[in-house]
């Protein structure tokens, strides 16, 4: 795993589990289907380490809650569509520095287990 800089922090959003319209075959845009979001966040937490207040921290279930209210409103013909709102969502923290979100779309082939996108963003 990759080293953190002194004073940052990473949290991690593990298989947070939505219902959503994904795909471009007739029987996807018709149901919902299962996606598993998976999010990584680094973000300057030293001030959130000294003060203990959330005032001082990112919030994660306010992203959190977000990305559920985008996942679940709206309709998307491809993963990389849908992973890339999802980034935007997490990069408009103005703390963000880092974040990499991974869409997992379980069973879409016959025979693995689910097809995932990664994407990934910096800010300098």
């Amino acid at each position: 795993m990759n080293r953190l800089a002194s004073g940052m922090a990473r949290i991690r959003i593990k298989d947070l589990r939505a219902r959503t319209y994904i795909g471009i075959k007739e029987d996807e845009i018709r149901n919902r289907q299962d996606v598993v979001v998976n999010v990584t966040i680094v973000y300057p937490a030293g001030d959130a380490v000294q003060v203990n207040d959330i005032d001082h921290a990112l919030n994660y279930r306010t992203i959190t809650k977000a990305l559920l209210q985008h996942i679940e409103t709206n309709r998307f013909a491809l993963l990389e569509r849908l992973t890339q709102e999802l980034l935007d969502i997490v990069m408009q923290q103005p703390q963000v520095r880092y974040a990499e979100v991974e869409v997992d779309k379980p069973h879409a082939l016959r025979f693995a287990d689910s097809v995932s996108i990664t994407l990934s963003q910096s800010r300098d």
